[in-house]
């Protein structure tokens, strides 16, 4: 029995168990492999580290394997990835700190924590929104994206200690519950200069600690993909009210131009790196296939797709990743299954296309992940006529088997 190879995933999911020697060589997605496209993200290659491997009891059916969670496997690139943060926002929030007790002497204790968790958590935040779409223009930012999650809930844990501060300093001492004090003290919201950007602030913190709290794959199972990624693209509303909660608390406290144009500076780039994304992906998009009378449409060459690599196309709306692979082209959706990754970007790892994210695996023929994982996304009937590949611009269901369309000699060389 040919069974498949299992690259290892750097998600928070537990990787399968390896009851059975053909998957034994799955543990590794190697370095040598990955090399082959030096587009494709460098940190899968070390991934397999992370893999945990139990051997499941035998079946009267064959050898069992399962799927379950794990708390965090900590493999020396989350490792790394997370000493590089916490160094940092250490670093940042000393310097902070000593820089401000410098400058501003008789600041408070309170104060100088209030400044330094609050600004730390608002450049976090824009280094979390700008990495998606720098890995959509340079693919050289993968390794960024891996665990951005951890950076997603540093974010909140040092928005927590600024308004932990901040309520203790400026509503713990009156005869109200801190809380009661925060929302009520002020209400003039149609005063543009006393608008009461606290309130702004604790809505944001809010939407931070569900994001955080549901950042583990065991929600985004359990909660549904689309549910799961719903919730945390509140992560734009959490940007925008911070951007009024911080701008309006300069408007209120600040005379210094400088702060006023760092957050203007932030905005900006923000804004201009998803501009450059989108207008990239919209490219793609605006290309539009014609269709002939038997419903196929011409894709691309067979030439100008990379082997063991895909050329992605916009066909009816949806976006269809082809792989050329073996001497065979396959067709399948470009969205994974686990967070909306391009996985025409990734490449053929052991047979199977790898998204370059997180590791997510899928048969190119077939759309499904292999056993014990049940992720699958549609497939798109192929063929070759004259060296270019044409395309079934309707989805088969998840799933469904469509055999590969052959390159033959004489289409390879069209």
């Amino acid at each position: 029995m040919n069974l498949r190879k299992r690259g290892i995933r750097t998600d928070d999911s537990a990787p399968p168990q390896d009851p059975s020697p053909h998957f034994s060589s799955a543990r590794f997605v190697t370095s040598s492999a990955l090399s082959e496209r030096p587009r494709f993200s460098p940190f899968l290659a070390n991934a397999g580290k992370a893999a945990k491997f139990r051997r499941a009891p035998a079946s009267p059916r064959g050898n069992a394997m399962s799927h379950q969670y794990q708390a965090i496997g900590w493999n020396r690139q989350k490792r790394v990835y997370d000493v590089v943060v916490l160094t940092g926002v250490a670093l940042y929030i000393a310097l902070f700190i000593g820089f401000s007790a410098w400058l501003v002497p008789y600041a408070t204790a309170e104060t100088l924590i209030i400044r330094a968790a609050g600004s730390a958590a608002f450049l976090l935040l824009h280094v979390v929104l700008c990495i998606g779409p720098l890995c959509r223009l340079d693919s050289r930012f993968l390794p960024l994206l891996y665990n951005r999650r951890h950076l997603g809930v540093v974010t909140f844990l040092l928005g927590a200690a600024h308004g932990i501060f901040a309520v203790i300093q400026f509503h713990s001492l009156g005869d109200k519950d801190p809380l009661v004090s925060l929302l009520t003290s002020n209400q003039n919201f149609r005063s543009l200069p006393d608008f009461p950007f606290q309130q702004l602030g604790f809505l944001a913190l809010v939407i931070l600690f569900l994001m955080a709290a549901t950042s583990h794959d065991y929600w985004l199972r359990n909660l549904t993909p689309p549910i799961w990624k719903t919730l945390h693209m509140l992560v734009y509303v959490t940007y925008a009210l911070l951007i009024g909660h911080v701008t309006l608390g300069l408007l209120q406290s600040e005379t210094s131009p400088v702060l006023a144009v760092a957050t203007g500076a932030g905005f900006v780039t923000v804004l201009s790196l998803h501009l450059a994304a989108a207008s990239r992906e919209r490219a793609v998009d605006l290309n539009k296939l014609k269709t002939v009378t038997n419903g196929f449409v011409d894709a691309c060459s067979v030439e100008s797709i990379p082997e063991k690599c895909a050329a992605v196309v916009s066909v009816s709306g949806e976006r269809v990743a082809i792989f050329k692979f073996d001497g065979k082209i396959s067709a399948i959706s470009n969205v994974c299954r686990h967070q909306n990754g391009p996985l025409g970007e990734g490449r053929v790892i052991d047979g199977c296309v790898t998204c370059p994210w997180h590791g997510y695996q899928y048969l190119p023929e077939t759309g499904g992940s292999p056993p014990p994982f049940t992720e699958k996304v549609s497939t798109f009937q192929t063929k070759i006529v004259d060296g270019r590949v044409w395309i079934d611009p309707k989805p088969k269901a998840p799933g469904t088997r469509v055999e590969p369309s052959r390159i033959s000699d004489v289409g390879a060389r069209a």
